[in-house]
């Protein structure tokens, strides 16, 4: 302050006759959306910003709630009296002004937000075009993530394709023909311009594989079965992945890095400002100074109704939950009392000795969306959509045999499917995405699995928008 008030009493007459070029200073240590794409630092820092907020890093991303509790896999959990919110969706009983809906959609916008605000502000910058491209690309996936995530739940939602500004505030719905087309124009021009992979300094960036493996993903929720399998057998196989030969090796730490995995949200513990897991401490039971939501189901469990070839029960079972009879993640006994169903999920959970209980949110676990697993169980549901069955059969067969099972022993497409409908729930239980498969796979299974609660509306049941959007955004009719 001394300095300060000195320089002004030295300044004297400067001052007052340069008042206005003096007051016309841009800001020091400030960036503005016109000033922060001109060098490629400032704008990784951005690009950076994009990816920051697909991180379970705070409460903001709840996911799981849409595909796991609204799901039969799972129920709340938790105390009784906490998160109702939650509790209206896992009965649904869910209104416009429920809380979880508005937290994540407005989670998902701000992630769009930040990725038209890198789309743009690069485009219109003097970097270098093959950096420019790169970094386009990559802000383009996740703007295609986090739409093929909306359009799955909520249907009809604005498509918002540029910077935010009073302008195009007040933006209408989209039809969800139109969203799937934007999904996939995205995804196709970053999968021309990614590499297959990076160096290490750039690991975990997006990749050609993540960009194809997503466009896959899209293709089948529209029943494109053509389309989805040339996507996998021309551009997806042909990158190399492969299945991890342990199944659990795929929630540990550094899971990330396996060749299985085409996309991962990456998290690191013990930084400032965090950057760790909180879903390590939204699933931990109590005694770990948990939260002990999203309580895996007896339905679940009764879904691992095949033993493996040497007569044991799916390793999956027990890598993927706790219960009674068995270790939880520190090795101890797991206590049932731990869960309001008796199980708790620990595909999130680390032991206690890399995440104590003072810092139970701040995991380092990756959040795994996409693994070539599920590759080969999109491969085998779209041949065997198409009547295709020995192709379907191979690809399925390929993932059963990595949890030790037998080939499967289906001679019908009726057979088939739900072969590859049980495949997809064993495999891919809480990662968030089981509601999302029993809403493409229509009525009758929806129904079945969801019980008496759940109304199917057509042509499949959506979410309500959040009334606070309903009441700002005039766009909407």
């Amino acid at each position: 302050m001394k300095k300060t008030i000195l320089l002004l009493a030295l300044a004297g007459s400067f001052f007052f006759t340069s008042c206005e070029s003096f007051l016309d200073e841009p800001l020091k240590g400030e960036q503005s959306s016109e000033t922060i794409f001109n060098n490629v630092d400032d704008a990784n820092l951005a690009l950076t910003a994009v990816y920051n907020n697909l991180s379970f890093t705070t409460s903001s991303n709840m996911i799981w709630v849409f595909g796991d509790v609204a799901s039969d896999d799972a129920v709340k959990g938790g105390n009784p009296g906490d998160q109702a919110d939650i509790g209206s969706i896992d009965n649904f009983e869910v209104k416009s002004t429920n809380g979880i809906l508005l937290t994540y959609w407005q989670f998902t916008y701000e992630g769009i937000s930040r990725a038209n605000n890198v789309i743009n502000g690069v485009y219109n910058s003097g970097i270098d075009d093959a950096t420019k491209q790169q970094m386009i690309a990559q802000a383009k996936f996740i703007r295609a993530y986090h739409y093929f995530n909306l359009v799955n739940i909520w249907g009809k939602v604005p498509l918002r394709l540029e910077p935010t500004s009073t302008s195009n505030a007040n933006l209408g719905l989209s039809e969800v023909a139109d969203i799937y087309a934007q999904i996939e124009k995205d995804l196709k021009e970053s999968a021309a311009v990614l590499p297959a992979t990076y160096d290490s300094a750039d690991k975990g960036k997006i990749t050609k594989g993540a960009a194809f493996g997503l466009l896959a993903k899209a293709q089948l929720y529209q029943k494109k079965w053509d389309e989805c399998i040339q996507t996998i057998t021309n551009n997806v196989e042909p990158l190399g992945y492969t299945l991890e030969s342990n199944y659990a090796n795929l929630f540990k730490l550094g899971a990330e890095n396996s060749k299985e995995v085409l996309f991962a949200v990456r998290h690191m513990s013990n930084k400032n400002p965090g950057v760790g897991n909180s879903l390590n401490q939204w699933f931990a039971p109590l005694v770990e100074n948990g939260y002990y939501f999203n309580a895996p189901t007896a339905s679940y469990v009764a879904s691992f109704d095949e033993t493996t070839v040497d007569g044991k029960t799916d390793p999956r079972l027990d890598i993927s939950i706790g219960r009674d009879g068995h270790d939880w993640v520190n090795g101890e006994p797991f206590d049932p009392t731990w869960s309001v169903t008796g199980y708790l999920v620990k595909k999130h959970n680390q032991p206690l000795v890399e995440v104590p209980t003072g810092t139970k949110g701040d995991g380092g676990l990756p959040y795994i969306y996409m693994r070539y697993a599920d590759i080969l169980l999109m491969k085998a549901e779209a041949y065997t959509e198409k009547g295709n069955l020995s192709d379907g059969v191979a690809a399925l067969d390929k993932v059963r045999a990595r949890a030790g099972l037998d080939k499967v022993k289906a001679v019908s497409q009726s057979q088939m499917r739900s072969a590859v409908y049980i495949e997809r729930r064993r495999e891919f239980g809480f990662e968030f995405h089981r509601f999302f498969d029993l809403m493409r796979w229509g009525q009758e299974v929806a129904t079945a699995a969801l019980g008496p609660n759940f109304k199917w509306e057509s042509p499949r049941y959506y979410f309500p928008l959040p009334q606070t959007e309903v009441d700002s955004n005039h766009g909407i009719k």
